[in-house]
């Protein structure tokens, strides 16, 4: 039977597994993991056990292991939690740097902070490949700088980013500040300074790549389990020690006072699950999903004219692949596809998919906004195959072909320019 989903960086099927480890705690262990019965300390084994194995996971302490909703939250209190402990701190105005590809669940909060005055905001462009400059960066940085946020993985193009070498660079230039410091003479060394936090967004990038917050000097780091075969309404974030954030949502005192709300006991025990299954199975899976995607690509370059492969792939994770059809409607073969074939694909990140415009990430990338109209993204799973793709391809050229001719002579138009009203 064909597996027509491939749609992965917006949601991922539950594993069997996890849902094996998940059964219990919906009807036989259903106590409150903060209540003291015997009801509610089973559900707590249970979450304790859960965070020590996500702990192992990521490189860091239970303590520093934060559940929230998904990654959204956790992004949001990575920081505006940041933001308001550094202004309990004392610390005015901030500055914080992040790039033009982010997702809206980094790049909002830090708009809406900026716009109340309450950090200072650098966004870094990106190349053509969607990849950050580290020279740039490293350039970006100055005296006040407090934050850096680069995702690991874009949902939309896949690419990755050089996430180790950010968290060398940023590490290296925390020890260079304390060094100076240092040397001072203790008359006029002042207040000590403060250090530069890395945050990244990995949503798209656990099921791929290392994620050892040790190896990578990362302070905080953002997931969710519904894009790794895990349940929706669950995720976490990871906050090192010393890192000054504080609560967003309050009323509750759970999870060290940094995020109130009883536990998704059953949501934890399921991502813990499937963090466990990326552990033992993430390299095989990788080779497996990277030959589908490359035959995949193969295929559409092969059989349709007139197509732009945005993902590089040797930068990118071994799921994505992302084109520009000139000539056709993303959205209108998106609709095709599902409507025709019963297969799912995507025009871009699906928080946005449902919102017009030219998406931001293939503009910073550096392509024109009619370039961006045509853009499909492919996201594939473990559990597709070479003959998907053949099943894919006995509709996809047609029905590009379709919207091709039913597409106006642009040329008619050129040079000339207008309005657009909406009402």
């Amino acid at each position: 039977m064909s597996f027509k989903y491939f749609d992965h960086s917006a949601t991922t099927p539950l594993d069997e597994r996890v849902i094996a480890a998940m059964s219990p705690y919906f009807s036989d262990i259903f106590g409150n993991a903060s209540s003291i019965h015997s009801f509610g300390q089973k559900a707590a084994v249970a979450v304790d056990e859960a965070r020590l194995n996500i702990a192992n996971f990521f490189d860091c302490l239970p303590t520093e292991v934060i559940f929230t909703s998904g990654a959204t939250e956790a992004n949001n209190l990575a920081i505006k939690g940041l933001a308001q402990g550094l202004k309990i701190r004392g610390i005015e105005k901030p500055h914080f740097i992040t790039s033009a590809v982010e997702h809206d669940a980094v790049i909002e909060p830090m708009n809406i902070l900026e716009r109340d005055g309450l950090i200072e905001l650098t966004v870094l462009d990106v190349d053509s490949n969607g990849i950050v400059n580290i020279s740039e960066l490293k350039n970006a940085i100055k005296d006040n700088t407090v934050l850096v946020s680069i995702m690991y993985v874009n949902s939309e193009v896949g690419a990755a980013q050089p996430i180790k070498e950010i968290g060398e660079l940023i590490k290296n230039i925390n020890a260079d500040r304390q060094n100076l410091w240092l040397k001072k003479s203790s008359g006029i060394r002042g207040e000590k300074p403060v250090k530069i936090y890395f945050h990244t967004d990995a949503t798209q990038a656990v099921n791929f790549f290392d994620c050892n917050t040790s190896n990578l000097n990362i302070d905080l780091l953002s997931f969710s389990a519904h894009k790794i075969y895990g349940p929706k309404g669950i995720g976490a974030l990871i906050v090192k020690s010393g890192v000054p954030i504080v609560a967003l949502i309050h009323g509750g005192h759970h999870e060290r006072n940094l995020r109130s709300g009883t536990l998704n006991v059953s949501g934890i025990v399921g991502m813990s699950a499937a963090l466990n299954i990326i552990k033992e199975e993430q390299t095989s899976n990788n080779q497996k999903i990277a030959e589908v995607r490359d035959y995949l690509v193969d295929n559409v370059l092969k059989n349709i004219s007139g197509v732009k492969l945005t993902t590089n792939t040797d930068q990118a994770t071994p799921a994505h692949a992302h084109f520009l059809f000139s000539g056709a409607e993303g959205e209108a073969i998106l609709m095709a596809l599902d409507l025709e074939a019963d297969i799912a694909v995507s025009t871009g990140s699906a928080c946005a998919s449902n919102t017009l415009g030219a998406s931001k990430v293939l503009l910073a990338m550096g392509y024109k906004q009619e370039e961006t109209h045509g853009a499909i993204r492919f996201s594939l799973g473990k559990k597709n195959t070479k003959e998907d793709i053949d099943e894919l391809m006995k509709y996809l050229p047609s029905i590009i072909d379709k919207f091709r001719k039913m597409a106006p002579d642009l040329k008619a138009f050129e040079g000339k320019s207008f309005e657009v009203h909406n009402g």
